[in-house]
C-alpha cells in the first residue's frame, strides 16, 4: 500500500488543491465533527484491534464523541471500560481462533465448554452476539466442514436460544487473509444456517472479504438478509480507509443494509492508514451512515 502522505498527494491533485482535497477527505477537527449528529439509520460499531494502539478509555471517549455506541471484539474483562463510557460491545470474541473451529468435531468440546461460560456473562451483561468460526479445510469437504459445524453448534445454540444471544459465524476470504478458511462463500453459511435452524444462528457478513471472494454485494445481501446477524466494512484492495480509494462504495452498500431492515449493528474493521487513525474513523463512519 502507498503510504499515506503519496495517497493524501494524490488527492489534493486531483481535488485540485487543498481546500477541495480538505473537503474530499472529510478530515475536520473533532470539534466541528461533534457538532454533526449521525443520522440513526445505522447503528455503528469499531473493531477493538484495528486501534490495538490506542488505550481503551481513549478510544471510548471518541466513540462517544462521534457517535458510535459499540466498541467490539473485545473480552468481557473490558466490558466495565465501556459500561463505564455509555458503550456496549454488538460483537464479543469468543478466543477460539480461526483455524481451528466447528469443521471439525476434536474441536466442540473445546469450542462448547467456552461457550457454556460465555453466554450467560453476555446475556447478563447485554452483550447481543458472540463470534465463531468454522474453521480451516485442512482436506476436509465442505459437505463434512458442515455436518460437522452443525453437530457443534447445535450442541450449544438452545443455550443462546435460552439466554437470547447470538452466535455468529464470520465469513473469510480464503484467497486473500485466511488461506484454507472453510466459510468462505455465502451460499455455504446460508446453507449452514438453514440447517442449524435457528433464529439465534446467523452470518457475520464481513463485505471486505465477501467482495474478494465473490463480489455482487448488494444482491447478496438482499438476498440472504435473514441469515446475516453483523456486518464488518473494509476497503478493497488493501483493507484499509472505505474510501475513494478503493472499489466498494458503501454508502450504497449501506442503504441496501438499511432497505432491508437491518436493526443490528455495522463493525469498522478496516485498518487506518492516517497519522490520525481517529479521524480516518470519524470519516469512515460518516461515509456509512446513510
Amino acid at each position: 500500500m502507498p503510504s499515506s502522505f503519496t495517497r493524501r498527494k494524490a488527492l489534493l491533485g486531483l481535488a485540485g488543491g487543498a481546500a477541495a482535497a480538505g473537503t474530499l477527505l472529510g478530515r475536520l477537527s473533532p470539534t466541528a465533527r461533534a457538532a454533526e449528529p449521525l443520522q440513526g439509520n445505522i447503528r455503528h460499531s469499531v473493531c477493538r484491534w484495528c486501534y490495538r494502539k490506542i488505550p481503551l478509555e481513549t478510544l471510548c471517549r471518541e466513540c462517544r464523541r462521534i457517535g458510535i455506541p459499540s466498541i467490539e471484539l473485545v473480552t468481557p474483562k473490558e466490558w466495565p471500560t465501556l459500561k463505564q463510557y455509555g458503550l456496549t460491545c454488538a460483537m464479543t470474541s469468543s478466543g477460539g481462533g480461526i483455524a481451528k473451529g466447528f469443521n471439525r468435531v476434536e474441536h466442540h468440546d473445546r469450542l462448547v465448554a467456552g461457550l457454556e461460560d460465555l453466554v450467560p456473562q453476555a446475556a447478563a451483561a447485554g452483550m447481543p452476539s458472540i463470534i465463531c468460526m468454522s474453521g480451516n479445510r485442512e482436506g476436509m469437504d465442505d459437505d463434512e466442514g458442515m455436518k460437522n459445524c452443525v453437530k457443534g453448534i447445535k450442541r450449544i445454540i438452545g443455550l443462546c436460544e435460552k439466554h437470547k444471544v447470538n452466535l455468529v459465524m464470520e465469513l473469510l476470504n480464503s484467497k486473500v487473509d485466511h488461506a484454507d478458511y472453510m466459510c468462505d462463500h455465502t451460499s455455504w453459511g446460508v446453507a449452514l444456517c438453514k440447517m442449524v435452524g435457528s433464529e439465534r444462528f446467523k452470518l457475520l457478513y464481513d463485505i471486505y472479504h465477501m467482495q474478494i471472494m465473490e463480489g455482487d454485494i448488494i444482491r447478496t445481501i438482499r438476498e440472504n438478509a435473514q441469515y446475516i446477524g453483523h456486518y464488518h466494512t473494509g476497503g478493497n484492495p488493501g483493507r484499509n480507509e472505505i474510501d475513494e480509494t478503493q472499489e466498494i462504495y458503501y454508502p450504497a452498500v449501506m442503504r441496501a443494509i438499511v432497505e432491508t431492515g437491518y436493526q443490528g449493528f455495522v463493525g469498522q474493521e478496516f485498518v487506518p492508514t492516517w497519522d490520525d487513525p481517529i479521524a480516518a474513523l470519524e470519516k469512515c463512519v460518516r461515509i456509512c451512515d446513510v
